[in-house]
C-alpha cells in the first residue's frame, strides 16, 4: 500500500530513526469498511495498520548495541510500534496527506513486553490497532511479529492533530 518513499512523505522521521519500510495494509474496522472517508478517529476504533521493517546489519543502532552481538533495543521496538500506529490516521484526512500539517506527540507507553531478541537478519511485521480515542488522544495496541512468532508488544498513547495547510 505504501512503499518507503510514501512512508517518508508521511512520517517526519529519517535514518537512522526511521523504522518502517512499508505499510502493507490498513485494515478498516467493520463499521467503516467499504465506506468512503475521511473518517473521524472515533469511527476508526478497531482499525489496524500492518507495516514491515527489515532488521539487517545496516541498521545503525546495531553498531553500538552490541558490537559482535547485535540486538535491536526494546526502546527502538517501541518507537517502531509508535511509528506504525500513526498510519491509521491517514484515513482521517481528506485528500493527500501532503496537504496537512500533522503533529504527533508520544504521551505514554504501557505494558511493554519483549518476548524474543530481535537480531539480524529478521523481517518484522508490525501491527497497530486503534483501541481508544478521547479528543486528540489516541491509544493503540501494538505487536511485532517475525513470521508467526510474537516478538514484542505494548500500548502506545499519542496526541495526533491534523491541520490543513
Amino acid at each position: 500500500m505504501m512503499n518507503k518513499q510514501k512512508v517518508m512523505e508521511f512520517l517526519p522521521h529519517r535514518d537512522p530513526f526511521l523504522f518502517i519500510d512499508t505499510v502493507v495494509e490498513l485494515v478498516l474496522n467493520e463499521e467503516v469498511k467499504g465506506k468512503q472517508g475521511p473518517f473521524t478517529p472515533t469511527e476508526l476504533i478497531g482499525s489496524k495498520s500492518v507495516c514491515t521493517f527489515k532488521v539487517d546489519h545496516s541498521v545503525k543502532v546495531l553498531e553500538g548495541h552490541f558490537p559482535g552481538n547485535p540486538i535491536l533495543p526494546g526502546v527502538v521496538q517501541v518507537e517502531m510500534m509508535a511509528q506504525a500506529a500513526s498510519f491509521v490516521a491517514t484515513k482521517c484526512l481528506d485528500g493527500d496527506f501532503n496537504d496537512y500539517k500533522i503533529e504527533v506527540i508520544l504521551i505514554s507507553i504501557d505494558q511493554a513486553r519483549f518476548r524474543r531478541p530481535v537480531v539480524p537478519p529478521m523481517d518484522l511485521v508490525i501491527h497497530s490497532t486503534l483501541s481508544k480515542v478521547r479528543g486528540p488522544i489516541q491509544m493503540y495496541d501494538c505487536e511485532i511479529f517475525c513470521g508467526k512468532d510474537l516478538i514484542s508488544q505494548c500500548s502506545v498513547m499519542a496526541s495526533l492533530k491534523f491541520d490543513k495547510k
